[in-house]
């Protein structure tokens, strides 16, 4: 049963030969095949009216699928990581799948490291947490060894790669987990959990009908063929299949063409059902873009260039030439300022984890100094209470307050400067966040910035609760966390392995966790995550641990990927409900038709029919509908629950169709066209419900589907095996198509209510549903 796997289509390019293999060779083609060598040989070709349906569904999911290709194959060119590759003597761009063995790359912080690689100069700190599950930075020096797959966290270097593609480390490791599956979405699960049973029952049922009818109820080869395919045609939800491949392409390259790619297509579905969204402030909430504000001297005091202690700081940060954001803020503030050449010993570049640079070097009287940028809470420590006042009040402005301090003699550092930095907001972050909280998505801010700083822009955008924030420094337990996840809206000062400790305390409480980042401190928490999100400007290693990258770095996409994801599952679960009518309903008969040694009514060509104009045609329709609901409870149970009633009633109505037929001594042709209006009847009523509530669209389909089914059976009624049934057989089908109708809205009561119902509520279930029942009497 494995070729039953509902492939999705991914932003990794397929071959077009692979697409149409993976199309046409599947499991139930494969027993479509088979019934139509049995029934070409039984002499039944008019039974086949089931395999244009096939074929259609084939050629339209290739199709679709290779247009989806096109558009996410230039999508992934055009979004690939390109390198700075030294080849033969020659400086060139290569994008990572075009690297070769003993390529010079330039890597520097942000970047994945694509290939295993040996550092030939310069040094680096490097995060292997994805590899290892250790979250600890590891220098490289020249000599040392860079494995693939693990990202840069600050510095830069010359690297010689000594292995790539499937010969790399990252190759080898995923070769070796292949036996670990790829954990699924809910929706996908279930459906592919919905074809393993349908297609572990259609044999055996099969056989035992076909002997059933030949060695029980003497039936010759061809009557026993075509009873045998008109049950098991009905099991095969070859619909559903077709529907959820297409509608997820569909998906994913209308998400395309707005610079949205989908490293993974049950991501959609994933946001679709979120409960909480974890944003980091830069490079979501604002730009990443940089400006400074304001220089302050420790009094308050502002300063200008012509300050020494400004030259002194652009002096410290053309030593370290990391070329930050915060560095180019600072540096574009002060462009008629020339920094002088430290005699510099020892540097160490701003990282999450330390929230700081440093620079060791001798002064001008050759006394050893050392230099610190970076947050006022690291590097001040205790002494930064007596300037607490002033951080804080700038921070409540929204800005990003920063100290340059100096090591002093009697130990612990003392401020020489304060600056102030801001990021603009992103247009439509506003609208965006509006959005969510209409949808009752909870947002949660988790930055490395100053929890006021935070706070105070989250409150501009309109963050529900963005007023309740907290230092994640003090943080310092799993119980700590987990409390204050249910808390605190904004968390402040959060290092990059806490950022994935609150990720897995919203996880465990229950809820669907999305998170979106831009930079290498966010990707274990990404990995964490539901689902996670990228900036396009992000870096590099961000883009590719995220299962979506929004390429133009315009977080409204966020409520278009939402509206596509609810739009698949809405559509898909209507979609299911009524195949699933049709494959219980078909199972059912089938057991039923076995133990009671009778001949199953239904023709092929009679179940094509309805599956035409009862499940297919609708499901295809209503599909194209917007339809964004939130989706509520287990996607297989919602499914379960709204075709039960159908189902039942229309077995019940046709097992005794069957049994008074026997008993009245109508004739088989009579029972089959009668079962056919019986279960097309049950059939529109299923839809009727799911089309409620009405509107100009859905109205028009049930209207286009009844007309259809009637011109079917009147003017093609030899096509479909309809005939003109006798006066007994009308009346016994006119009672029993009454009694459906009350019945399914009986059962459809009662599974409303099984749906409704919660775990401590469980022992008065049937005393609600009695009172239930007396009230609508």
């Amino acid at each position: 049963m494995k070729n039953n796997k509902i492939r999705l289509i991914k932003a990794d390019p397929n071959t077009t030969k692979g697409i149409v293999l993976r199309n046409v060779f599947t499991y139930f083609n494969m027993i479509f095949l088979v019934l139509a060598v049995l029934l070409i040989a039984a002499g039944s070709f008019k039974s086949l009216t089931f395999l244009p349906v096939v074929v259609g569904n084939t050629v339209l999911g290739i199709i679709q699928q290779l247009r989806a290709k096109k558009v996410l194959d230039r999508l992934t060119i055009l979004s690939e990581s390109k390198y700075t590759v030294l080849r033969g003597g020659q400086m060139l761009e290569a994008g990572s799948s075009e690297l070769m063995r003993d390529d010079i790359v330039l890597l520097s912080g942000g970047r994945q490291i694509p290939a295993d690689a040996e550092v030939t100069e310069g040094t680096l700190a490097v995060n292997e947490a994805l590899l290892t599950g250790e979250s600890d930075e590891i220098e490289k020096r020249p000599g040392d060894a860079l494995m693939s797959g693990s990202f840069i966290v600050s510095g830069d270097c010359k690297a010689r790669l000594t292995a790539v593609g499937e010969d790399s480390y990252i190759s080898r490791l995923t070769k070796k987990a292949k036996e670990v599956r790829e954990k699924q979405s809910e929706m996908i699960h279930d459906i592919e959990l919905i074809i393993k049973i349908a297609g572990a029952a259609i044999i055996p049922i099969g056989v035992a009908l076909f002997c059933q009818a030949v060695f029980v109820n003497g039936a010759d080869f061809s009557s026993a063929v075509v009873s045998m395919v008109g049950a098991v045609i009905g099991m095969i939800p070859e619909g559903l299949y077709l529907l959820t491949t297409v509608a997820l392409a569909l998906s994913a390259m209308r998400l395309a063409g707005n610079q949205v790619l989908l490293h993974d297509m049950k991501s959609t579905e994933t946001l679709a059902r979120v409960d909480v969204l974890c944003v980091d402030k830069t490079g979501t909430i604002t730009s990443g873009e940089m400006k400074l504000t304001e220089a302050v001297a420790p009094d308050g005091k502002p300063v200008d260039g012509a300050d020494d202690r400004v030259r002194l700081l652009l002096s410290f940060l053309a030593a370290l030439d990391d070329g930050s954001a915060t560095a180019e803020a600072v540096k574009a503030a002060f462009p008629d300022v020339s920094p002088v050449k430290l005699d510099v010993t020892e540097t160490i570049r701003f990282t999450s984890r330390l929230k700081y640079s440093q620079v060791v070097c001798y002064d001008h009287e050759r006394n050893t100094q050392t230099l610190r940028f970076g947050a006022p809470e690291f590097i001040l420590g205790d002494t930064g209470g007596k300037y607490s006042a002033l951080v804080a009040d700038r921070a409540k402005k929204g800005s990003r307050v920063l100290t340059f301090a100096r090591l002093s003699p009697c130990g612990g550092f003392e401020p020489v400067l304060f600056v102030s930095v801001a990021n603009s907001v992103r247009a439509g972050a506003a609208d965006t966040f509006k959005y969510f909280a209409e949808q009752d998505v909870r947002v949660v801010v988790i930055s490395g910035d100053n929890p006021l700083t935070v706070s105070n822009i989250a409150s501009a955008v309109g963050i529900p609760g963005a007023e309740s924030c907290v230092d994640a420094s003090t943080l310092t337990s799993p119980e700590v966390i987990s409390a204050a996840v249910g808390e605190y809206t904004v968390f402040g000062r959060v290092r990059p392995e806490q950022k994935k400790d609150l990720v897995a305390a919203l996880r465990a409480k229950g809820n669907k966790v999305a998170m979106t980042g831009d930079g290498v401190n966010d990707i274990l928490a990404m990995k964490e995550a539901d689902c996670s999100i990228a900036m396009g400007e992000g870096s590099d290693a961000a883009r590719r641990a995220a299962q979506v990258v929004l390429l133009d770095s315009d977080f409204s996409h966020m409520k278009q990927i939402i509206t596509e994801g609810r739009k698949d599952i809405n559509n898909i679960m209507r979609s299911s409900t009524l195949f699933l009518y049709k494959n219980i309903f078909s199972m059912l008969l089938a057991a039923f038709s076995i133990i009671g040694a009778m001949t199953y009514p239904l023709h092929p060509s009679q179940v094509s029919l309805v599956s035409a104009f009862n499940i297919g045609l609708p499901a295809f329709l209503l599909a194209l509908e917007l339809n964004t609901a939130k989706q509520k409870g287990r996607f297989i149970k919602n499914a379960l629950l709204k075709a039960f009633p159908a189902s039942l009633t229309s077995f019940a109505a046709i097992a005794a169709m069957m049994v008074f037929g026997r008993t009245f001594g109508i004739d088989a042709q009579s029972i089959g066209t009668a079962s056919t209006y019986l279960l097309s009847f049950a059939g529109f009523m299923l839809l009727l419900r799911l089309c409620r509530p009405f509107k100009k669209f859905r109205a028009a389909v049930f209207a286009f589907c009844v007309a259809g089914f009637i011109v079917c059976s009147l003017f093609f009624a030899d096509l479909f095996s309809i005939t003109a049934p006798s006066a007994q057989c009308v009346m016994l089908a006119a009672v029993f198509a009454v009694a459906e109708e009350s019945v399914m809205r009986w059962l459809s009561l009662l599974f409303e209510r099984l749906g409704k119902r919660e775990k401590k509520n469980k022992k008065n279930l049937l005393s609600k549903v009695v009172e239930d029942l007396k009230e609508m009497s």
